[in-house]
């Protein structure tokens, strides 16, 4: 009987999304949907490629914009990740909308920094270009989770 209940508890976290993988980032029944939202994996490209930025310009000891830079960067993946944890459509918008005007920050520092040579026209036009689609994207997200 004990064994018995032990299996169905088993199924029922399986099912519940309760188990190890509920963490691992697997396909377990949606706890962690963003991973499936165009618009995380495109905020996680470009992040990577800012914070590869941030990484020159911490070895041009500009530590403080790199800093700046690598939290910016962040921002856009955390927004819409915490964002999709939201229980209501309204705040999921919100949340997306911060991400939305993270982008921007991130286009401003970008713009700046090519102005000051830290980092190349190339980059920065390649990543202006990333950032405008992103934004586009989050906006046609939001504008599909009116009411």
């Amino acid at each position: 009987m004990r064994e018995a209940k032990s299996k169905e508890q088993g199924a029922r976290s399986e099912r519940l999304g309760e188990g190890n993988d509920s963490m691992s980032g697997k396909d377990n029944g949606g706890l962690f949907r963003f991973q499936d939202l165009e618009i995380w994996k495109k905020a996680i490209e470009i992040r990577d490629h800012l914070l590869d930025l941030a990484d020159d310009l911490e070895n041009k000891k500009l530590y403080r914009f790199a800093e700046q830079l690598r939290g910016a960067s962040l921002s856009i993946s955390n927004n819409i990740a915490e964002g999709s944890g939201s229980l209501s459509k309204k705040d999921f918008r919100n949340f997306l909308n911060i991400a939305r005007r993270s982008a921007f920050e991130n286009a401003n520092m970008l713009i700046v920094f090519a102005r000051r040579n830290f980092v190349s026209t190339a980059d920065k036009d390649e990543l202006l270009d990333k950032l405008e689609q992103e934004c586009k994207m989050i906006l046609g997200f939001m504008r599909s989770l009116e009411d």
